[in-house]
């Protein structure tokens, strides 16, 4: 699937699911290295994705291919945002693998360039990977943010999470601290 065909304005990022970027060859190994950039250019300008210090190329390819391959097995979702035929996010899901907890899944990772921030990436890839748990039978999606990402707070709180949890100063990079915030959308009610 050419992302750059299936955006029907240059202002609407087009949203692909794991089985399309795996289903082009071309695709598939531009991706990893697309996403390494986007993850390593982030962390580098201080946002909590769970880095102190930008990840290698190598680790983000490593987790990536654990995503794909847990997505092929029912136990995962990614999607891939495109602009024009760049990739400017990312994000996915991952189930939870204790017996008792299996319908329930993390929130791991949106991941948006910053060039984009503010055209809706972030709402889309988020709304798609909801719409993914849905389908998949996920009753409880969560996540954690840290406390002075606001705007992904505030995306997450417009979608229907909501908080039930803060570990203050829980996070440390360097002598900063910032709070841990656990968010949660229960899926299993039908508005």
């Amino acid at each position: 699937m050419n992302p750059a065909r299936t955006s029907s304005a240059p202002t609407e990022p087009a949203i692909l699911a794991a089985k399309d970027l795996t289903s082009d060859p071309q695709l598939e190994s531009r991706f990893a290295e697309s996403a390494h950039e986007i993850l390593a250019d982030l962390v580098s300008g201080g946002a909590a994705l769970g880095w102190v210090e930008p990840p290698s190329r190598n680790e983000v390819a490593s987790l990536l291919g654990d995503v794909l391959a847990a997505a092929r097995s029912g136990d995962a979702a990614l999607r891939a945002a495109y602009l024009d035929g760049r990739l400017v996010g990312m994000g996915y899901w991952l189930r939870y693998a204790r017996p008792t907890h299996r319908p329930h899944a993390d929130l791991e990772k949106i991941a948006v360039d910053a060039a984009t921030h503010g055209r809706g990436v972030g709402r889309a890839l988020t709304a798609a990977l909801i719409a993914d748990a849905r389908e998949a039978g996920i009753e409880v999606l969560t996540l954690d943010a840290r406390g002075d990402n606001t705007r992904a707070l505030h995306l997450y709180r417009s979608l229907g999470f909501t908080e039930y949890g803060r570990l203050p100063d829980f996070v440390a990079v360097g002598e900063r601290r910032y709070d841990k915030v656990f968010s949660m959308l229960d899926l299993r009610r039908r508005d």
